[in-house]
């Protein structure tokens, strides 16, 4: 005598049509839906409208030690590849749906709710008052944050060397007279007398450095441009 195999999946759905009718189960399942797009919206408007909370309630021993960083070292790294440290609420990037996860279950397993979101991200991407690459964190409490989240693409390899220039004045200063000898030993000899000797080389180095100079002035001005010290934490787009 051969036995029809069990099919569990049948078997599942039998003892479900029991218990419930499929009207039911769409009602249940509509409004566990409803309460996590509720939760969603919560979150966003957290993160376009938040406050700058100093500290969350975290549950210690769930947290990542590899995630939390001091706020010395968010600096640090801020001025060294010219990026800002803000509000979640200046940041014009769209925010992936991820992060979002991230923070409902961070909220869940820590039974709490988040606030005070900051973001790691270029000048570009936040929406400055006129005075490539995103990290949220969420403050811990004395000058400690928790990165939440990391998107987008990585920085030019070559970022930090870039911005070497605009990390301090000393380091502009440097770049124009390396700017202007070079440009001195690209004066063709003879220009501007028979024989140029050092007192001349020194002389049109001097009036190289004065124009090179001049110029950055201008454009630091006329741009409202500042130093990575000056504006790693700074919401003005001028500052």
């Amino acid at each position: 005598m051969m036995f029809k195999r069990t099919n569990i999946e049948d078997q599942l759905y039998r003892l479900r049509a029991k218990q419930l009718t499929e009207e039911d189960l769409l009602d249940q399942v509509k409004a566990i839906i409803s309460r996590d797009d509720q939760k969603d919206i919560q979150v966003l408007e957290t993160l376009n409208n938040g406050s700058s909370a100093i500290s969350n309630d975290f549950n210690i021993d769930l947290l990542q030690t590899g995630n939390i960083y001091h706020l010395d070292q968010i600096k640090e790294i801020c001025i060294n590849y010219r990026l800002r440290f803000l509000d979640s609420k200046y940041f014009k990037g769209e925010l992936p749906y991820e992060a979002i996860s991230k923070i409902k279950q961070l909220e869940k397993d820590h039974e709490t709710s988040l606030k005070g979101f900051k973001i790691i991200a270029p000048s570009k991407l936040f929406k400055l008052e006129n005075a490539d690459d995103p990290l949220l964190f969420a403050p811990l409490g004395n000058g400690y944050y928790y990165l939440i989240h990391k998107w987008g693409n990585d920085l030019n390899p070559f970022r930090r060397l870039l911005m070497l220039p605009f990390k301090n004045f000393e380091n502009l200063v440097f770049l124009i007279l390396l700017v202007s000898f070079a440009a001195t030993l690209l004066v063709p000899n003879g220009l501007f007398t028979n024989n140029m000797g050092a007192a001349e080389f020194w002389m049109i180095f001097f009036f190289m450095f004065k124009s090179v100079a001049a110029v950055t002035i201008y454009y630091g001005f006329a741009a409202g441009k500042n130093f990575n010290t000056a504006i790693w934490n700074s919401k003005y787009f001028n500052a």
